[in-house]
């Protein structure tokens, strides 16, 4: 699932800055702007990124331009800010039809869509992995109790029940949820409307709420009240958007009827050689996360233009794997392997779940990207749970017990270098979580060259990607075992710094967070990298 971050506090029970409007980039406030990218201060936990292009890389040319590739929900390749960063297969004749390059896939000029059909049919809302996997057991033990079950088959009706618990719960506070968010659109649309009739003016966005000058004491009452809902994140297009989150929930994630892999695509989920489906819109349906994490990563620089990514020498390939909902294994399985056949060096992964059917076939793509020297960055998750105690998939840990040497998980951190460094939400451990970095309130760009500020371990693994990105485009003889240790030694280190636990009061030193005890750092991961090349 893409791992995007959604607060629920008290009030009406949401909030969401995980659901922000798009906006023209002038909006935002000027210390948001490109946060990630500045530098370590007594108030500002950047990752030095432009104290690097200053110092160390002033008046130097990169050496090659590394493919990275994007493995998400699409990604809008015409952004104004994006376009002239995207990855194009040289060997491919765009729209003629034919499968030039004999890859196996048809007219492949800036990636893959695993999500979709020869016809242009796409998946966009998919359920989870548990329910698809409780859909396959409900089939053998449908109205069975433990008496009737053969032992060999024991575990298998233990896990059944345990799922068959979670489904049931799930679909219960999914229902619940639809209907409060409904209810709460309604009526923030309602008041939208009423102000507009009010005053005669558009009405439709908080931007136009808070623009809106009035006389009339009603209406100045009710603009009061919606800004101050405002500040919650209840506004009308932030409601809007929750709402259809929680119908997706309701109508997708948990629906064993739900059966889009099916009717659309009806491949062999289970058989990795049968790989001859999807499409080459690599946008989608719903393209605004991958574009966000293509923005951190290689938004144009100093082009006058929305945001700058991390990178400055850099070609962003889209593989368009994960839809609505859980992710299928073989979709990224094969994805993992375009990429690296198409010359990805880095592979950035904003993406996950707890339950995995076809972990094999995983581990495999991963052993592939490791044999040829591609790093994977995964996001953490947003659960604010310890990785190193609960189930978090794809993980570096195989099947058969070893592990692979390629992979970086992130965490997600704040502008605060004090005790909120670690995102309230962001997914921790000392032995599983490799590093953090800036993944809270960060401004990246939208689909229809629009931006946006958003949060989520998803935003903070791009950031990551960037940083290997940059640094391989000056040092492209490291390995990726190299780059992997550059990232994690030259972190910013936090390790005796007292904070709060992600979900917690409680405090902790920041070493008990993460392998690397601290943040991402560019410049500290440019010199060691310089160190490391001779």
């Amino acid at each position: 699932m893409k791992i995007i971050q959604l607060l629920i506090p008290s009030l009406f029970l949401l909030s969401l800055t995980g659901f922000s409007q798009s906006k023209d980039v002038s909006s935002f406030d000027e210390k948001a702007l490109n946060w990630q990218s500045k530098n370590v201060s007594r108030k500002m936990m950047g990752t030095d990124t432009y104290r690097a292009y200053e110092e160390l890389l002033k008046g130097k040319t990169a050496k090659q331009t590394i493919i990275v590739a994007v493995i998400d929900a699409g990604i809008d390749v015409n952004h104004e800010d994006l376009k002239s960063n995207i990855w194009v297969n040289k060997n491919e004749i765009p729209g003629n039809g034919i499968d030039d390059d004999n890859n196996g896939y048809i007219d492949d000029i800036n990636g893959w869509n695993f999500l979709g059909n020869s016809k242009g049919e796409n998946i966009d809302r998919a359920p989870l992995e548990i329910t698809r996997m409780y859909r396959e057991l409900n089939a053998r033990f449908e109205n069975k109790n433990a008496t009737e079950v053969n032992d060999n088959e024991s575990s298998d009706f233990d896990e059944y029940q345990k799922m068959k618990s979670e489904i049931t719960k799930k679909q219960t506070e999914a229902d619940q949820q639809y209907l409060q968010m409904s209810q709460i659109y309604t009526m923030i649309s309602g008041m939208y409307d009423t102000l507009g009739k009010m005053e005669n003016a558009p009405c439709g966005t908080f931007e136009e709420i808070k623009n809106i000058s009035t006389t009339s004491k009603p209406a100045k009452k009710l603009k009061r009240k919606l800004l101050l809902y405002g500040k919650f994140g209840l506004t009308k297009q932030g409601m809007k958007e929750a709402t259809e989150h929680f119908e997706a929930e309701k109508m997708a994630y948990y629906n064993l009827e739900f059966t889009p892999r099916n009717d659309i695509i009806g491949d062999n989920l289970n058989d990795i050689t049968d790989y001859k489906y999807g499409n080459n819109d690599v946008t989608g349906p719903d393209a605004f996360h991958g574009t966000f994490c293509g923005g951190i990563i290689g938004a144009v620089q100093n082009n006058g233009l929305g945001i700058d990514g991390i990178a400055n020498s850099v070609s962003l390939m889209s593989l368009r794997a994960v839809p609505n909902g859980d992710e299928y294994d073989k979709d990224i399985a094969l994805a993992i392997r375009y990429a690296v056949d198409n010359g990805a060096k880095v592979i950035n992964m904003s993406f996950g779940k707890s339950y995995t059917a076809n972990k094999n076939m995983v581990d495999d793509a991963f052993k592939y990207a490791e044999e040829n020297g591609v790093l994977l960055v995964h996001a953490a998750g947003n659960d604010n749970k310890n990785i190193d105690s609960t189930n978090n998939f794809p993980t570096d840990k195989l099947a058969n017990g070893t592990k692979i040497n390629n992979l970086v998980c992130v965490g997600a951190s704040t502008m605060s270098p004090k005790k909120k460094l670690p995102a309230g939400f962001s997914n921790f451990g000392d032995q599983n979580v490799d590093i953090f970095a800036p993944g809270q309130d960060v401004v990246s760009t939208d689909i229809d060259s629009k931006y946006q500020v958003s949060q989520g371990t998803s935003f903070a693994a791009p950031v990551v990607t960037g940083v290997a990105a940059l640094v391989w485009s000056y040092y492209p003889d490291l390995t990726a075992v190299q780059m992997k240790e550059i990232l994690i030694k030259s972190a910013t280190n936090k390790g005796k710094k007292k904070v709060k636990i992600p979900g917690s009061k409680k405090k902790v030193r920041f070493m008990e967070l993460s392998v690397s005890d601290g943040v991402v750092n560019t410049y500290n991961a440019l010199k060691l990298a310089e160190e490391m090349s001779k």
